[in-house]
């Protein structure tokens, strides 16, 4: 993070509502009216330090449970997993602010069916917490119910804004094939497999004294490749090898093991899908975000740790949220 108190928070940002990315940290913004306990503001409405808590509590032990006590020792994208779990909740509820702006911008509103289900959840979520949880985060219900309906408007805006989106994906497009891989970043390497190959050479033999990617064995669809081996791959059928693919970083052969996965297959239209949707999404809310007024309480954000406590388990905030509010 930069030096100074108050930094533009409001930048890039990629899709909150399905946990990717973050938002980039802009110029420094002088306000001395800012609080102590405003982690930062985006307009007039101001996120406080025990909103911001309420989610970096929940971050931090969805990540526990998924790698362990050992967690706080690893790096994560480059950085200390502190950090970065800090810097994810910034982002999020820098996005979900930005979100429900726009959403005013569309007159979209929750209604008040919405608005009692969210209040059923705040009441919820707030009541499984126990004594030590609600004075490590320093939240009261209203707190709560303040992030349910930032979440749930924001939610609201993102299914009008992706509501024309095609929702069909075709098998082909779609089609994850299994296969082996070498790759060699040399042309003199390269030229060495492909005789060892045209000679009859085992695929996997030759991998092994060959292949520079971390993996042999793969499996991909059409977009997760560069095209030049998207396009040779998807042309093989079972127990087919391809030829040199030449790519801008090196040199690929391929093997079909399996052309068609039909379980990965139905698994990647739903990311195909997801794809679509986000930038429909991107499209208006960059622009929106462009010239939104934002500025971060860095002062007090960097003052705030990780703490472990055994008593302090919360993790559950976005699942009684679906459990309520999902529309």
């Amino acid at each position: 993070m930069k030096t100074g108190t108050k930094s533009k928070i409001i930048g890039i940002c990629v899709l909150l509502l399905v946990g990717l990315g973050g938002c980039k940290m802009g110029k420094v913004v002088v306000n001395t009216d800012i609080m102590n306990n405003e982690v930062f503001r985006i307009r007039e409405e101001i996120c406080t330090l025990p909103q911001a808590r309420v989610i970096l509590t929940n971050y931090q032990n969805m990540y526990a449970t998924m790698y362990g006590i050992d967690l706080w020792e690893r790096e994560f994208q480059g950085n200390d997993l502190e950090t970065y779990v800090k810097e994810l909740t910034i982002s999020r509820l820098a996005q979900i602010m930005a979100m429900d702006y726009l959403a005013q911008d569309r007159e979209i509103s929750l209604t008040r069916e919405e608005k009692a289900k969210i209040k059923k959840a705040a009441e919820d979520y707030f009541s499984s917490l126990n004594d030590t949880e609600k004075e490590y985060m320093q939240v009261k219900q209203g707190d709560i119910e303040k992030l349910y309906t930032r979440y749930g408007l924001a939610n609201k805006l993102y299914t009008f804004l992706t509501q024309g989106v095609n929702d069909e994906v075709s098998d082909e497009e779609a089609r994850v094939m299994e296969a082996q891989q070498i790759f060699v970043s040399d042309k003199n390497k390269a030229k060495e497999v492909q005789q060892q190959l045209k000679e009859g050479g085992d695929f996997l033999s030759v991998a092994n004294l060959y292949n520079e990617a971390s993996e042999t064995e793969v499996s991909f669809g059409k977009y997760d490749v560069v095209q030049e081996v998207a396009r040779e791959a998807f042309s093989l059928e079972n127990d087919q090898v391809s030829g040199k693919i030449k790519t801008e970083n090196g040199f690929y052969f391929i093997k079909c093991i399996n052309h068609y996965n039909q379980e990965k297959t139905d698994a990647n239209k739903s990311v195909i899908l997801e794809n679509r949707r986000k930038e429909a999404f991107d499209d208006v809310y960059q622009e929106f975000i462009t010239n939104l007024p934002s500025e971060f309480n860095e002062k007090i954000w960097d003052k705030v740790r990780v703490e472990i406590n055994e008593e302090v388990k919360t993790d559950n905030f976005f699942q009684v949220y679906e459990k309520y509010c999902n529309w």
